[in-house]
């Protein structure tokens, strides 16, 4: 399990949780930004760049199609995120949640710092 006490969560003027910033030294002066998934974005930059270019960010994000393990041969494709929280990602078919269909849900551990989720 990855320890993301340290992460600073970046939230824009309506106070929406945008993304990340993951220490890389320990006075904050180099951070890594990262996504609402955990994914890194960029290169690690000073805290002020990182906060910037996390603010750009937002829930919308979380509502494309993803692709799960994408180019192996278990990748699972069309997915959305319906819930999003320390204990995972909780994922299901695109298509179906759009059309309040019971899916099934496939669960990924968050963050997601392998980046098993691609955009579709």
């Amino acid at each position: 399990m990855t320890d993301t006490s340290g992460w600073v969560a970046i939230a824009r003027e309506d106070r929406e949780t945008v993304g990340y910033l993951e220490p890389v030294t320990d006075d904050y002066d180099l951070v890594q930004p990262r996504s609402l998934l955990g994914h890194a974005v960029g290169a690690p930059v000073d805290y002020d760049s990182g906060e910037r270019l996390v603010e750009r960010f937002s829930l919308a994000e979380l509502a494309e199609q993803w692709v799960l393990d994408a180019g192996t041969a278990d990748e699972i494709a069309g997915l959305t995120v319906i819930e999003l929280s320390p204990h995972g990602v909780l994922l299901a078919d695109y298509y179906a949640t759009k059309g309040l269909m019971p899916t099934d849900t496939t669960r990924v551990v968050w963050p997601d710092l392998q980046e098993r989720l691609s955009r579709a």
